[in-house]
């Protein structure tokens, strides 16, 4: 009998789940009901933050913080090359120009060298960036305190990009609360640390912001008389003040999102406690392990080996098709953004980010989800033995 592919990331979903569904399902409010308000209020109360809103997914939630945060055209957003294309398209949505910050070698996150030494340029050339995206890649928060003391030197918004990060925390505190940033965003995808299915957030700790980022997520409508036009024509009246979108999550996604937040600790410290044993039964083969910055508790998004190629008698390919080959179903995380023939097409090239590109060369994701049992870890340790003999 064949083993069991075992995915490098899946949901986990319990009774309490299916049966918090199943009870929107049975009530009168399928969307724009109280569910959301409800998980919107777990979410940054967990966080830390003021105020939350949220969105059909991750990419509708880093498109309206963009359009919060007054980016538009003639404007430049910048962000790390290590990421998912939503990270960078959500500039392009505002009709910004998007550019490229170098990723740390260690912690492969936004390098806070590289980022101060551009800003320096960039002011001698009169290009600084409006919005700068950092991204906390597989989990672990960027630098948060120096990437802020730059935004207030240098005049730009922050925006966080913590689609992989909720449940992390980020010198002891827990990662989107907005102490450094303008705002932050989390993602629900299956994959992700907790789930709605797909679904998004926005945390904010300023009013105003959140104002707008309710009003954008739904057509850029207001039923608030004191922002409308003129006198309200009754109780069902309302205006769209701006352009906006239907970027509206559903109570259904929201009640599931709501009950998975009863077990994101859990979560994360089954994460953690399966990253401990990885970190042991690895240490001695040819690869990097993730490498942990001390400000910084990791949710663990994903786990991440690098292959010293130069130890290694295979390519990097051969080791990817191999393990997929075995029935472990790893992953890469990420092509460089600038790569990409639509980024190619902008004038990006090859070179532009060398600590990204190597990186790319070496990384694997092997998987890392909470319920991934011991024997299914054991297999993947026992592949990647395998592989890199």
């Amino acid at each position: 009998m064949t083993n069991p592919i075992i995915p490098y990331g899946r949901q986990s979903i319990s009774e309490a789940d299916i049966n918090a569904v199943i009870d929107v399902l049975r009530s009168d409010w399928l969307t724009q009901g109280p569910a959301i308000e409800q998980f919107e209020q777990a979410v940054a109360a967990y966080s830390g933050a003021s105020y939350a809103v949220a969105v059909n997914s991750a990419t509708s939630a880093l498109h309206i913080a963009c359009l919060a945060a007054g980016l538009a055209k003639g404007d430049t957003l910048w962000t790390s090359p290590n990421t998912f294309v939503a990270s960078a398209n959500c500039g392009l949505y505002c009709g910004a120009d998007v550019d490229f910050v170098d990723i740390d070698p260690r912690t492969y996150n936004l390098s806070v060298a590289e980022l101060e030494k551009k800003l320096v340029q960039a002011r001698e050339n009169g290009t600084l960036p409006k919005v700068v995206v950092p991204v906390h890649f597989a989990g672990q928060s960027c630098e948060m305190d120096r990437i802020t003391a730059l935004a207030r030197e240098y005049g730009f918004s922050v925006i966080e990009d913590a689609s992989h990060a909720i449940g992390g925390k980020y010198q002891g505190a827990a990662v989107g609360n907005c102490r450094f940033s303008d705002m932050t965003v989390f993602s629900f995808h299956p994959v992700k640390i907790i789930t709605t299915g797909e679904g998004g957030i926005v945390l904010t700790n300023r009013r105003d912001l959140y104002e707008q980022l309710v009003r954008l997520r739904s057509h850029g409508i207001t039923r608030d008389p004191a922002l409308m036009e003129g006198d309200s024509h009754g109780p069902w009246y309302y205006q769209q003040i701006e352009l906006g979108f239907n970027y509206r999550i559903t109570d259904i996604q929201a009640a599931l999102g709501l009950s998975q937040m009863q077990r994101l600790d859990e979560f994360v410290y089954r994460r953690h406690e399966l990253v401990e044993r990885y970190n042991v039964e690895l240490a001695y083969l040819p690869l990097v392990l993730p490498f942990q910055h001390p400000d910084t508790w990791s949710a663990f998004h994903l786990y991440v080996i690098r292959l010293q190629l130069d130890r290694i008698a295979k390519t990097h390919r051969q080791v990817f098709e191999e393990l997929r080959e075995a029935g472990i179903l790893v992953n890469l995380h990420y092509i460089p953004v600038h790569t990409q023939p639509y980024y190619r097409a902008l004038g990006f090239r090859d070179g532009d980010f060398p600590a990204a590109e190597s990186y790319y060369q070496e990384a694997i994701s092997i998987p890392l989800y909470a319920s991934l049992t011991r024997v299914d870890q054991d297999r993947v340790i026992a592949a990647l033995r395998e592989a890199l003999r």
